[in-house]
């Protein structure tokens, strides 16, 4: 039986996945229980739109067609997903993450067209079956963003306690017009990220990253205890 600690350990970012159909029950069953995620004053502020079959195919032939010429930039961010002066240690982080990522693939830093072929990824869900659409409304301030937050990584949990892996995707936010016109949004709805869902393909070298995490010492302070 799979725990809490199991799911958590073995969560990651799966970018590239198996064209195994995930049954729609099971993904039912996997938001019905992340209903019970934790919102300040039960607010629920997330909205979900997930896609698949022809729908999914859609939006990725969409994509692909967006993405055809390499020097396309997307609608540009709806938000900011990184601070515009990020700072020590988190700057070093994030560039160790996406060279770790790279070096996977044996992917050099001066190899940009290899990089952008790579990344466009994110907009055919990695080849997941099935893809989500995190949503939350316009009027919502920081708060329930976090409680957003905690709805996905319920959502993760609960995939991986079913044999699944997922990828949550903050960069659709470049593509927000995009993904807007595509699923009819109402103007007060905003599109937060997106989560690929599916069977994680064990025969690509990118599924082997496991990134580095902080020691406890470095972001825990005990006092008392």
């Amino acid at each position: 039986m799979t725990t809490v600690t199991d799911a958590v350990l073995s969560r990651m970012s799966a970018r590239a996945f198996t064209d195994q159909p995930v049954d729609s029950a099971l993904v039912r069953r996997i938001l019905t229980t992340a209903r019970q995620s934790p919102s300040g004053g039960n607010v629920q502020p997330w909205h979900v739109i997930v896609l698949g079959g022809e729908e999914l195919a859609r939006l990725k032939a969409i994509m692909r067609d967006k993405l055809a010429d390499p020097r396309a930039k997307g609608d540009g961010p709806e938000y900011p997903i990184y601070p515009r002066e990020l700072g020590e240690p988190y700057r070093s982080r994030r560039f160790k993450c996406g060279e770790d990522m790279h070096g996977t693939m044996n992917i050099s830093r001066e190899d940009k067209a290899s990089r952008y072929a790579f990344i466009a990824g994110n907009f055919q869900f990695w080849n997941a079956p099935v893809g989500m659409f995190m949503l939350i409304d316009r009027q919502m301030g920081p708060a329930q963003w976090v409680d957003l937050g905690m709805f996905m990584q319920t959502v993760m949990l609960l995939a991986r306690e079913a044999g699944l892996h997922t990828c949550a995707q903050e960069a659709w936010t470049n593509w927000h017009k995009t993904v807007g016109e595509f699923l009819g949004l109402p103007p007060e709805r905003m599109l937060f990220a997106g989560l690929a869902l599916g069977y994680r393909d064990e025969s690509h070298p990118v599924n082997r990253l496991r990134t580095d995490r902080a020691a406890l010492e470095e972001f825990a302070t005990f006092r008392g205890l």
